[in-house]
């Protein structure tokens, strides 16, 4: 099969395809011959280095992959032929990056057939980020107001959608050029985040789902309800950040994204609904994934890009 991997960390150019031996299924796993994998800008940061997540090279990156089952000989959730999609195994590797992967069938769930498999292998780790910041920890629920930090990215334009679902009344922030897709979302309101400090016009929300980090943080402390909650993705580790919040009666949470079935199956009910939908901005053969790093690294990007083997 093919393989996309690296030798060395470096920029998009490292990346190469190569010919690897088939992996073999272990007890509670299936062979999913890949249809679409998606990218994230995790993968970009591990390849260059500044995130040594799974070590040093040579690696194959990747996790969101949808696909078909090819091999399931010792588990009882899924049969040859099955379409399949998932994070497996994250923060360890799951070398996705190729045209079969081994994974635990535990971390994957039954491809919705209302999604193509682009759109499926674009959901799970932005789809699972924004429904375990929102329904595991924030609790978002009816009336609430919610603050997503980037509601033009990967995370933020899914987070939108989940917390409408929820009965919430959303807020996001997102440059000039993305209010229009934010609004198409289901955003009730959009700050421009180059024209206007958020904090000096946004109050009284109930849960910020912050994937920005730096000083967004920080200021969203400001505009928490007494009790609020402030979940990140991008500052989790920042005990003195936290803190900061817990001092002032709010909240902290960061969230490290993990595979979750139940979340995988809540994200297909959403769905199934017409509640929930992942934008692509753009698809690439194998062959052009240094031009897909590439836009990765630049960022600024309007929901996904995805890999087609």
């Amino acid at each position: 099969m093919r393989v996309i991997t690296q030798q060395t960390l470096g920029g998009p150019e490292v990346l190469t395809i190569v010919d690897a031996p088939e992996p073999r299924a272990m007890p509670t796993e299936v062979l999913v011959r890949t249809r679409a994998i998606g990218l994230n800008p995790l993968d970009a940061r591990v390849r260059a280095g500044e995130f040594p997540l799974i070590g040093r090279p040579p690696f194959v990156l990747g996790w969101d992959i949808s696909g078909v089952v090819e091999d399931a000989p010792q588990t009882w959730r899924f049969r040859p032929g099955d379409e399949v999609f998932g994070m497996p195994l994250f923060p360890r590797p799951a070398a996705a990056y190729a045209e079969i992967v081994s994974a635990p069938a535990l971390h994957l769930a039954r491809k919705p057939d209302s999604l193509s498999h682009v759109e499926a292998a674009a959901l799970p780790v932005v789809g699972l980020t924004a429904w375990q910041g929102l329904v595991d920890l924030g609790g978002v629920g009816e009336g609430d107001r919610v603050l997503v930090h980037g509601g033009g990215g990967g995370v933020g334009h899914v987070a939108i959608q989940i917390a409408k679902a929820l009965g919430a009344h959303v807020i996001a922030t997102a440059a000039a050029d993305k209010r229009e897709f934010v609004e198409g979302v289901g955003a009730d309101e959009v700050i421009d985040h180059t024209a206007v400090d958020f904090a000096e016009v946004v109050g009284d929300v109930d849960v910020v789902l912050d994937t920005i980090g730096g000083d967004t943080v920080e200021r969203s402390l400001g505009v928490l309800r007494p009790g609020g909650h402030l979940v990140t993705a991008a500052a989790e580790e920042d005990a003195g950040l936290a803190a900061r919040f817990e001092a002032a009666g709010m909240r902290f949470s960061g969230i490290a994204v993990d595979p979750d079935p139940v979340a995988l199956r809540g994200l297909v009910d959403l769905v199934d609904q017409r509640k929930l939908r992942v934008h692509v901005q753009e698809t690439f053969p194998f062959e052009q994934v240094g031009a897909a790093h590439r836009l990765l690294d630049g960022g600024h990007l309007r929901g996904k890009l995805v890999l087609v083997p």
